[in-house]
């Protein structure tokens, strides 16, 4: 008995989960759920990460080296610029930028994961089309965050190079690993979330919240929201790197504008009304239709005490009652 009641109460938990009527109570353990599930996720692959940690700190130590790296106890390079050295200070210091890598890679590699998660934990509120969506948008989300990270990665040596600009002549660079992984750590997460904001717009714009006509008339606002946060986000916010970040983003904001056209055309084809809010009426059709020949209406029929069909009339009234 007690059984069946609980098989009861979990198909009536399900029921109302795949409409997105759960209590708070729910919402909340199913956040909990998501979110150990992606905690987990982001361990699993760091604890891998652990075992080949040197091939990754050599992996992004290597364009530093390779733009700014001291050789043979020189303090600038052939082409007169000033080099830095990488340096590991403290006894334990090895070991935390051996867990710092480790869980940057975690938190880089189990993108697909924590990004499906984040959609598992709306789905239930989204009709069954947006759910159709949302799950092609986790697809290109992953790609994009990939693709963020790597020109975070790719512009560092530039960033390198002109930061040690400012050293003063006959002085030694001495560059801290750890400050170092600290900075392409803000910079792979800044740039790989900064490429998802086209997704973002797409999103709103296929769940029917932001129209492509509204995201239009914003194109001047977010060139310069754009550009303004590329300055604040690049560390150095020189004009070269502040364009390596800025220009990508503006060239998948264009994009994204694009494809909600183009969405909202097929919209608009598809329902005519629906791009008219809740207060506004919609266009009446008044081509005339024909009509056919008019059936004969009968006559009513005659109530208790009338003589015909008509009403009994009363002092020249008709009787209502």
């Amino acid at each position: 008995m007690l059984k069946s009641a609980r098989k009861q109460e979990k198909k009536g938990r399900q029921a109302k989960d795949a409409e997105g009527r759960m209590p708070l109570v729910e919402h909340l353990r199913e956040l909990r759920n998501r979110l150990l599930k992606s905690v987990l996720a982001i361990l699993v692959i760091t604890a891998v990460a652990a075992v080949f940690y040197r091939d990754i700190i050599n992996f992004l130590l290597k364009p530093m080296l390779d733009s700014v790296g001291c050789t043979n106890g020189v303090v600038t390079q052939r082409n007169g610029r000033p080099c830095a050295d990488m340096t590991v200070n403290g006894l334990i210091s090895a070991f935390s930028i051996a867990l710092k890598v480790s869980l940057m890679a975690g938190v880089v590699l189990s993108t697909p994961v924590w990004l499906y998660q984040l959609w598992a934990f709306t789905a239930p509120g989204l009709h069954h089309h947006e759910k159709k969506y949302a799950r092609a948008f986790v697809a290109v989300g992953a790609p994009l965050f990939m693709a963020g990270a790597v020109l975070a990665y790719k512009i560092l040596p530039q960033t390198a190079m002109i930061l040690l600009e400012f050293t003063p002549d006959h002085a030694r660079n001495l560059l801290p690993v750890d400050d170092y992984l600290d900075l392409v750590a803000r910079m792979v997460i800044v740039f790989g979330l900064a490429f998802e904001l086209p997704l973002l717009l797409i999103l709103l714009n296929f769940t029917g919240v932001l129209t492509a006509k509204r995201l239009a008339s914003w194109w001047r606002a977010m060139v310069l929201g754009i550009t303004v946060f590329a300055a604040f986000a690049t560390p150095t916010g020189d004009p070269l790197t502040m364009l390596s970040l800025a220009a990508p983003i503006v060239a998948l904001y264009f994009v994204a504008l694009g494809i909600c056209l183009v969405n909202d055309r097929r919209r608009r084809r598809n329902d005519p009304d629906a791009g008219l809010d809740d207060d506004e009426a919609s266009e009446l059709d008044l081509t005339p239709a024909p009509i056919g020949e008019r059936e004969a209406v009968p006559a009513p029929a005659a109530l208790p005490g009338q003589t015909d069909g008509g009403r009994r009339r009363i002092n020249g009234y008709d009787d209502a009652t």
